[in-house]
């Protein structure tokens, strides 16, 4: 089935180099279940990344790209006794509890939903709403890379849209601990921006919240936002599950693309995302 909905996000382009990267070089599109081998393959990764100076952007699309990488950094994480692990900005320290991360990216779902969140913030969406004040209707503007303002929007749209609404902010979330977590860390929430996150809090997390930096506070409002969006999904749905599963286990999540970032990412973010 990961097969499919690896077909599904390819490109032609891909598809041929993953064919070359196989013995044979046969046409993958015959049987979509080897994608996942092939993009976990060493020959791959080498076909994109060990060229010093080539932008692997020009080789593969962001989704192959990202996938490569997400699959490169669970083969990393068998062959490692412990990880350089993100506790605050500018600090790392080493942590021996890997388990959690492996027992994570094990997951061909879960790689796949990590491979499709990075490659939809290449491009982010935004635009503006009118909002009825006090004083009249106005205009205001909103973007993918601003969880307050997703906040916003899922309490403005009408009910049926909200569950999407909040698995984009679950992503949010997810992306920004996971690939700025410095930024996340220490200056998203400034004392409107933790109002605001913490309005879409439980209660209980609220009264957890103070003195708490940005990145606890997004992994709460991760967990919550992807728990509400799983909800309101067909339960029958594989994708209904990965959602419960990061959810429940947003900390292993987040920390695998720490260490991805700290790793792969870091020299290539901005100009990848540019964002944070």
């Amino acid at each position: 089935m990961v097969g499919l909905l690896y077909l599904e996000h390819l490109s032609d382009a891909d598809l041929s180099l993953l064919s070359s990267a196989q013995a044979g070089g046969d046409d993958v599109r015959r049987d979509p279940e080897r994608l996942a081998a092939l993009i976990d393959s060493p020959e791959t990764f080498r076909m994109l990344f060990a060229v010093p100076g080539r932008e692997p952007l020009l080789r593969g699309s962001p989704f192959l790209i990202f996938a490569v990488l997400i699959h490169r950094i669970v083969r990393d994480l068998g062959h490692v006794s412990f990880v350089e692990d993100w506790v605050g900005p500018r600090q790392r320290v080493p942590v021996f509890e890997t388990n959690s991360l492996r027992d994570f990216g094990a997951d061909p779902l879960r790689r796949f939903f990590l491979a499709q969140l990075l490659a939809s913030y290449t491009r982010v969406a935004s635009g503006s709403t009118l909002v009825q004040t006090r004083r009249g209707w106005r205009r205001r503007r909103f973007s993918e890379l601003d969880p307050i303002r997703l906040i916003e929007l899922a309490e403005l749209v009408p009910v049926a849209e909200r569950p999407s609404v909040y698995r984009r902010l679950g992503d949010l979330s997810l992306f920004l601990t996971g690939i700025f977590p410095d930024y996340a860390g220490e200056r998203l929430v400034a004392e409107r921006e933790r109002r605001g996150l913490e309005r879409a809090l439980p209660r209980v997390d609220r009264e957890r919240s103070e003195n708490r930096d940005g990145v606890w506070l997004l992994e709460q409002l991760g967990r919550r936002a992807y728990r509400v969006a799983q909800q309101a999904t067909d339960r029958e749905t594989a994708m209904a599950g990965v959602l419960a599963e990061v959810s429940e286990n947003f900390a292993a999540a987040r920390r695998l693309l720490n260490v991805l970032t700290d790793r792969y990412l870091f020299p290539m973010r901005r100009q990848w995302f540019g964002a944070g």
